[in-house]
């Protein structure tokens, strides 16, 4: 079962200000994160994430195909 449409999709705020941060700078770090709940939003495309998966952490760069999408 999906997410209701009131509530909007799920995006954790500390990614959030990581990407706001890296936006600023304009660097291309590396995001490391364990928030695989989170879904992918637009302000995601271009940057890669380290996801943790339960043992160590994968590389995922984010493309516009993945928009919606969570990052787990």
């Amino acid at each position: 079962m999906g997410r209701s449409l009131k509530k909007g999709p799920f995006v954790d705020e500390n990614l959030l200000k990581k990407i706001a941060r890296l936006d600023e700078t304009g660097s291309k770090q590396q995001i490391k994160t364990w928030a695989r709940r989170s879904t992918i939003s637009p302000e995601f495309i271009g940057h890669t994430f380290l996801v943790h998966n339960g043992r160590a952490h994968v590389q995922v760069y984010v493309t516009e195909d993945m928009v919606g999408h969570k990052l787990g």
